[in-house]
Order: C-alpha cells, then structure tokens, then sequence
C-alpha cells in the first residue's frame, strides 16, 4: 500500500500541536482533529462577555487573559504577521496584546486566541477554534468551528474554514474555501482558491495512486497540501487532493483528485 504520510507534506518539528500529526496516512490527522480540540480546550477558555454571539459593540484588548476596553489606549494596526501590531497605554506598549475590533462574532467559549492577533470587524469566530500568535483573520472571515490556526497565518476576506489546520505561516488571504483539509508551512493560497471537501457520488473519498486508488475512510476530505504549496487565483482542488511539498497550480486549474508529485500543475 502506498505510504503518504504527514512526513512527507510536513515539517510539523516547531508546530505547537505536533503530537495530532502522529499518524500512518496524512489524512488520518483531520479523523483525531474533533476529539484532538475537545480535549484540549476547557468550555471557559474565553471571558463570558465575548462568547455570547452578539456583535462587539467596540474594540476589545485582550493581555494575558485580561479583557479590556481600547477606550484610553492607542493601536497601531501594522501587520500582525511580522508582529507590528501595537497596543499602548500613555505611550508604554502593552506587549503581546490581542485586538479584537468592533463588529467582532465569537460563539461559543471553547475559543483560545493567541498572543499578538488581529481580529478585523465582521469576521465570524466559532467554537472549538484555536488561533496562533500574530494572526491575521480579516474582514468577513468565518471560521466554522474545529479549525486550528498555527503561528502568523492569514484567514483572509470573506474565507471560509471549516474543520481544518493551518500549519504555521499558512495563508489564505481573499475569498477562499477550505474544508476538512490540512495547509502546509508556509502555504500560499492565491485568491477565489477552493478546496473542495465534498464527492458527488456516495461513498468515501478514494485517493488516486500509481498504485491504484486508497479509501481514506472520511466521507469529507478536501486538500492536504505541503509547506510552501501555492495556487493560483481561481484555482479549484476535488475532494482528496494531496500535494508534495513546493508545489505550484496555475490560476484557473481544476487540480483532480490524487497525490500530486510534480512541481507544476497545469
């Protein structure tokens, strides 16, 4: 049987939830991901006054699990990325703040946000859903519960992510789609890219291999796709698609089902 483990897509060697990629196949991961979440995060992770469903009627601070309000304080909206996101109070820095900007939706308490994030107005935040340091999640983002988001990623405008990992450094910055699907280090996802989840037909998804098709067990599997993985504007992959790590999709393709070895896909 064909092997295609996490070793092969992944460096998971500095990833704050390594222990979850101890798996034969790299899709068995996405299987341990609900009970992975459920156990790692206690139902109060986050203060009762923001998991209530409501809009955040203004800019809330979050410093070492304190909430504050952002009236009296001075923010710097640089790239959270690269850790220019500043929160000050009289001109001293209150280090590592977390920014959470009116407008704002968190369901749920099982949400743990990380040091450093920037949460821009209307983005829709559900439960279990842990955030890394110095993420970005953009405008309109919404995350649909059991998504787990590495170290300075990007869930862009209008992305939608659904029980899925982003590894560190991952990015998918304008109008995605990813469901039930892995992204690499280092993953670039170029805008309008869909990561289908779901086969038309019944049955599990099927990986095509060179040698012969592997049933993957999981009635949904969208992509796993390899560090420093990048699509193209418009790009489409069918459910159970698996990328080597590097690999490039041109703008507008339709990436069938399978594992992908080769560099280029046209």
């Amino acid at each position: 049987m064909t092997e295609l483990n996490s070793d092969l897509f992944f460096d998971t060697t500095h990833y704050a939830h390594r222990a979850l990629f101890a798996r034969d196949q790299a899709w068995q991961t996405l299987a341990g991901l609900k009970n992975y979440m459920d156990t790692a995060l206690p139902a109060d992770e986050l203060p009762a006054e923001l998991a209530g469903g409501a809009p955040l009627t203004e800019t809330m601070i979050l410093v070492n699990g304190a909430l504050l309000s952002s009236q009296g304080l001075t923010i710097d909206y640089g790239d959270a990325t690269k850790g220019k996101l500043l929160v000050s109070r009289d001109g001293a820095p209150l280090a590592d703040a977390t920014v959470l900007m009116a407008g704002t939706v968190l369901v749920g308490g099982k949400i743990r946000l990380g040091k450093g994030v920037l949460v821009e107005s209307g983005a829709f935040l559900k439960g279990p859903l842990i955030v890394g340091d110095h993420t970005e999640i953009r405008q309109g983002a919404y995350l649909r519960g059991y998504c787990l988001i590495g170290a300075r990623c990007v869930v862009g405008h209008t992305t939608e992510v659904k029980h899925s990992i982003f590894l560190d450094d991952a990015k998918a910055g304008h109008f995605a789609y990813i469901g039930d699907s892995i992204l690499g280090n280092q993953v670039n996802l170029g805008a309008g890219t869909k990561l289908a989840n779901f086969r038309f037909m019944p049955g599990n998804v099927r990986i095509k291999t060179a040698d012969g098709p592997l049933d993957s067990g999981l009635r949904k599997l969208g992509a796993l796709l390899g560090d420093g993985v990048q699509t193209g504007c418009n790009s489409v992959t069918s459910p159970g698609t698996l990328m080597a790590r590097g690999a490039m999709v041109m703008p507008n393709v339709t990436v069938p089902s399978g594992y992908h070895a080769k560099s280029i896909i046209r």
